[in-house]
């Protein structure tokens, strides 16, 4: 009998180990939510991303994207992250500017126009919203940036008295200030809707970049693409920071070396976009136009009006950003 219970012992508790075993040797599942299609080349870039951090981990974390806003709504995708209900995602970073001003300073019109003054502030920005985002438990791994924005109108625009009342496409506070600045009508349309509230008369003219632009199909429904270069705001890629430290360290590290890859890939990926998109719109008929004097003299001049205001809101915080940007 004892010699009965000793091997049903044994035997149970090898089968501990056993599954103790293939729990821990499991490979873990994080679901990423974004909200650009698969052809976008942010998704393109997090698609290698997630294939980089699966190798590098041995298959011990694979990384299963929902683009599109397929599984959370843009504007629902950092509550996503912060509450735990997905581990990880993507967003525009400005979306958090009504949290705080600082999260929005790469949408500030007219600071910083090309890759070098982008690159510039980010150095400047990144220090400022980590500490930020750490308070609601949540790490950045990565940020890249869009081309440079550009307008996107169903006729000439020369001068900014021209885009008064014209219904505008707004995806962040910054952008819906920038149009009531200009007389235009604001309203809040996300990347795969952008077709549809063109058809149905919603929007009539948009601020975005050639990528979004040649996505879209513009060409389908405006028929000037003014290249006003205006700012070159960022998405970027958040963490749980939980769900991180449940990592393994050699995972942690495989995390953050595929992200510092993800990264650098982008920025390149941005720069040659840039290129390529605006051929696209101007191959299928776009008018590629550059800003006259009297457009950019006025656009700039609500760009330093929207400048002092984001100041004010941003505190000390933005401060010491753009002292740390301009130096």
């Amino acid at each position: 009998m004892k010699s009965s219970i000793r091997k049903f012992y044994l035997a149970f508790v090898c089968l501990l180990g056993i599954c103790s075993l293939s729990v821990t040797g499991f490979a873990a599942t994080w679901d990423m939510p974004t909200p650009y299609p698969d052809k976008t080349f942010h998704t393109v870039n997090i698609i290698q991303f997630a294939q980089d951090v699966e190798k590098a981990t041995g298959g011990n974390l694979k990384i299963k994207i929902h683009s599109a806003g397929s599984l959370f709504k843009h504007p629902e995708i950092s509550k996503a992250v912060r509450g735990g209900q997905v581990p990880i995602g993507e967003f525009f970073l400005s979306l958090l500017s009504n949290e705080n001003a600082v999260f929005g300073a790469d949408s500030q019109p007219f600071l910083a126009t090309n890759y070098k003054e982008a690159r510039k502030l980010w150095s400047a920005q990144k220090p400022v919203i980590t500490k930020l985002l750490a308070k609601q438990n949540l790490m950045p791994l990565f940020s890249v940036p869009w081309p440079p924005q550009g307008l996107y109108t169903k006729k000439p625009i020369n001068s900014v008295e021209d885009l008064k009342g014209i219904k505008f496409r707004a995806y962040n506070a910054t952008l819906e200030k920038f149009a009531n600045l200009v007389g235009a009508a604001p309203t809040q349309v996300e990347v795969p809707d952008i077709p549809q509230a063109f058809a149905t008369g919603r929007v009539e003219a948009m601020i975005t970049s050639p990528s979004t632009g040649a996505n879209s199909k513009a060409w389908d429904f405006i028929t000037h693409y003014t290249d006003i270069q205006a700012w070159l705001p960022k998405n970027i890629v958040v963490v749980n920071k939980r769900a991180f430290r449940k990592l393994s360290k050699s995972d942690q590290q495989a995390v953050i070396t595929a992200a510092a890859a993800a990264e650098k890939r982008g920025w390149k990926m941005s720069m040659q976009e840039t290129t390529t998109k605006t051929a696209i719109l101007k191959k299928n008929g776009v008018t590629i136009v550059t800003p006259s004097k009297e457009l950019m003299d006025g656009l700039k001049q609500v760009g330093a009006e929207m400048l002092k205001d984001w100041k004010k809101k941003a505190g000390a915080e933005g401060a010491g950003l753009l002292k740390a940007y301009n130096n």
